[in-house]
């Protein structure tokens, strides 16, 4: 059973500097590329693998509130490419929010294919490595697909392991288990890369604002 407050209505105070308070997620703030991706996908004839180049972009919002409840956040969008390709393989966007009272990690995430997954997760806020899960079915970690998707790759979990590396770089690997008609067991939809900076973390509003206003 959840300890939740008596106190539903009475917002919690948040710090205005949300790079400050990102916990785990904090390393991953910024604009970052990755060109050593791989994909394994079902096809008809069976697992396809492809390889492919991902532009990360993950950027600090406004502490956000449910009354007490505290998020600190990264607004993200990736979009990836194969290689030599200009054609958009994969676009997906979402946030990656940090609540430090629980320490909990979520990732929300939707794809312009009708999909959207929140997947949920604890971590230290110190945690160099943690793991996010969503179920089908779930309503606190669930997956949402449209009618197409539901039938043919319908999606029963999403797993998506995050390790920071020691040298600046960070790393995901998801396992997205599918159920096919024409295929008589689950299908490990599976993709990793690991992304390098290419560009620093642009403040959040309430963040620019009070260092604007100490400058002044």
């Amino acid at each position: 059973m959840n300890d939740y407050p008596k106190d539903i209505y009475t917002e919690a105070e948040p710090d205005v500097n949300t790079l400050a308070n990102l916990g785990p997620l904090a390393p991953m703030a910024g604009i970052w590329q990755g060109s050593r991706g791989v994909d394994v996908n079902p096809k008809a004839d069976g697992p396809e693998t492809d390889p492919y180049i991902e532009h990360y972009e993950l950027q600090p919002i406004d502490a956000q509130t449910n009354g007490p409840q505290l998020f600190y956040g990264l607004r993200y969008h990736t979009r990836i490419v194969q290689p030599d390709e200009v054609e958009t393989f994969h676009d997906q966007v979402g946030y990656w929010l940090w609540e430090p009272a629980t320490q909990t990690v979520m990732l929300t995430l939707s794809i312009p294919r009708g999909q959207t997954v929140m997947a949920v997760g604890k971590a230290a806020p110190d945690a160099k490595m943690f793991t996010l899960k969503a179920e089908r079915g779930s309503t606190v970690n669930g997956i949402l697909s449209n009618p197409f998707l539901e039938h043919a790759f319908r999606t029963e979990s999403y797993t998506i392991n995050v390790k920071i590396n020691d040298d600046g770089t960070w790393s995901y690997a998801q396992d997205t288990v599918l159920t096919i008609p024409d295929i008589d067991k689950p299908f490990h939809h599976t993709d990793h890369n690991t992304l390098h900076k290419i560009g620093e973390p642009t403040p959040n509003p309430t963040a620019l604002a009070a260092a604007k206003e100490a400058a002044e």
